[in-house]
């Protein structure tokens, strides 16, 4: 009698990865992995205590491929901005961990490498460094809330979200204008939730970093 094959933690990563590709974090879970993997779940917390440690594992990962072949260039706003187009397109390939990150994190190397960036490019900016670390909380906060957004809508389904856009015309260009007539004024102009996402990444991005420079000494 054989025994059950005996997986690596990076086999075990990669097949976590895989499966979240075809299902969110929440339905996520130890036992699915191990029957996809065809052992039991005692094997796979040798490896990992409980979920949400094989999440952070896996989404640190993801942090490592943004990473990979990261050069700073530029002035401390062109840093912290390239280096937020890369966790959103790292991030855009596998959105049902965007959320995952934003709600545990990571203490892997991939998240000390995006801290230390941050870090740096802050300290180069000339704020004192005493406020250097609030203004790096308030970037990462920004990050993950902007590409768990973005992440949640690139996850719908077409028919999600042709069913949303019905919603949405419905309850804008239905507004009752006495009851709602604002909404009713610019019903013509406001835009869904997942309408030009990318551009408004950058914008809001763009907005706070000026909001921090207009703050340097």
């Amino acid at each position: 009698m054989t025994g059950r094959r005996r997986w690596s933690t990076e086999e075990i990563l990669d097949t976590a990865a895989e499966l979240l590709r075809t299902s969110d974090a929440e339905s996520f879970s130890v036992r699915k992995l191990a029957a996809v993997l065809g052992t039991d779940s005692s094997s796979l917390y040798r490896h990992f205590r409980n979920k949400t440690e094989l999440l952070r594992a896996v989404a640190d990962r993801i942090l490592l491929t943004a990473m990979d072949g990261y050069r700073p260039e530029g002035d401390w706003k062109q840093r912290v901005t390239a280096l937020a187009l890369r966790l959103r397109e790292a991030f855009g390939e596998q959105p049902q961990l965007a959320a995952a990150w934003g709600r545990y994190g990571s203490g892997g190397a991939g998240s000390r490498l995006v801290m230390e960036e941050l870090l740096q490019a802050l300290r180069t900016s000339g704020l004192p460094d005493e406020e250097v670390p609030a203004r790096y909380h308030r970037i990462a906060i920004l990050l993950a809330a902007l590409i768990a957004s973005e992440a949640g809508i690139s996850a719908i389904t077409p028919t999600e979200y042709e069913q949303g856009m019905e919603q949405f015309r419905v309850a804008v260009l239905g507004a009752d204008p006495e009851r709602f007539p604002a909404l009713a004024h610019f019903a013509r102009d406001i835009r869904p939730l997942g309408a030009d996402r990318h551009a408004a990444f950058e914008e809001i991005l763009a907005a706070h970093l000026a909001h921090i420079e207009a703050r340097i000494p």
